[in-house]
């Protein structure tokens, strides 16, 4: 198994920046913590949202110029996508697109639409991703803090010749370089995003835990005892993985706890298991994913409106939402 490239801040510098204008379209999660860190690092900054966007304010109290996004495409050289992917292909097509001007560059977090064929920039446009791995008010906190997250680095167009040194002074200008840049490409960066969060990240673990919850209140135990054991205590789990991967998790539980997981995780994740996860990969590689989301956005979103609200019902939602109010230190998630 070969080594990936890894850059860091001794490989990059900001002056293919410099005198250049990066206009960061969106101003969420990504958006806020792309374009305040690239403001931080000295680079020219001005943030695209659409008419009568109640973040406008938000930008403008952050220190920020924000413009429609045509505008702001038409004003930048560097025009980076950051809103939600079913939104990207027409506002590319109707707005940014149209006013990016050969030898500009685009960036990308994700390259779903790039990958599948949403957004198909001119040949003349230098389009490259960097995609960092971690929510924005992480990268944020420890940017601010004089630290870095981690993140990939892709090249889709090379129209200039320098779009990787371009890339780069990029991802220095996020924080990125502080912990390390891996380079990639668009389609394994969107091949293996696509399959953690169906496997394992969020379709895996949610249908995991709901199991769980089910086979023990079914079993007649108690909803709030079942639900601390499932779903309550993964987060201390979790937080060991993070810290020590798998090794480090099981050294630190009891060995009663480790016989379990060593014995009884290859019984819940069976060889039928691993099959399943194996076509959907073959899914997620062969575009039938991204054509049944894409056709699911066109229709007005039916099955996703309808299982995200059967979810909602489930009880270990309410049971969940009774014992949390316990817990005064949790944080509740904002919006």
């Amino acid at each position: 198994m070969s080594q990936a490239k890894v850059f860091y801040d001794r490989d990059a510098d900001l002056s293919p920046l410099q005198n250049r204008t990066v206009a960061v379209i969106g101003y969420g999660s990504q958006g806020h913590a792309h374009a305040l860190n690239l403001k931080d690092s000295g680079v020219r900054v001005l943030v695209g949202l659409r008419e009568g966007s109640k973040t406008a304010a938000k930008v403008k109290s952050d220190g920020l110029k924000v413009m429609p996004p045509g505008e702001a495409a038409e004003a930048a050289d560097v025009v980076v996508l950051l809103t939600q992917d079913d939104v990207q292909r027409q506002l590319y097509e109707e707005h940014i697109g149209p006013k990016m001007k050969t030898g500009n560059a685009l960036v990308a977090a994700h390259g779903f639409n790039i990958v599948f064929g949403q957004i198909k920039p001119d040949p003349g446009l230098d389009v490259f991703m960097i995609a960092p791995k971690s929510p924005g008010h992480i990268m944020r906190r420890q940017f601010v803090e004089g630290r870095g997250v981690p993140a990939l680095l892709a090249i889709h167009q090379d129209a200039t010749g320098k779009c990787k040194e371009l890339a780069l002074a990029y991802g220095k200008g996020v924080g990125c370089t502080r912990a390390g840049i891996i380079e990639t490409t668009f389609q394994e960066e969107t091949e293996t995003d696509l399959f953690g969060e169906q496997v394992i990240l969020c379709g895996g673990v949610s249908e995991l835990i709901r199991a769980s919850f089910d086979t023990l209140v079914e079993a007649g135990y108690q909803p709030e005892i079942a639900y601390f054991e499932v779903l309550h205590e993964l987060k201390l789990i979790v937080d060991l993985i993070y810290e020590g991967g798998i090794g480090g998790m099981r050294y630190s539980v009891s060995d009663t706890a480790q016989y379990g997981d060593v014995t009884r995780g290859r019984r819940v994740i069976d060889d039928n298991v691993r099959r399943t996860m194996k076509e959907i990969l073959a899914e997620i590689q062969s575009g039938r994913f991204a054509r049944e989301w894409i056709q699911e956005n066109l229709a007005g979103r039916p099955v996703f409106n309808a299982l995200t609200k059967s979810d909602a019902r489930h009880p270990i939602e309410e049971v969940g939402k009774r014992l949390r109010a316990m817990m005064s230190w949790i944080e509740r998630p904002q919006g």
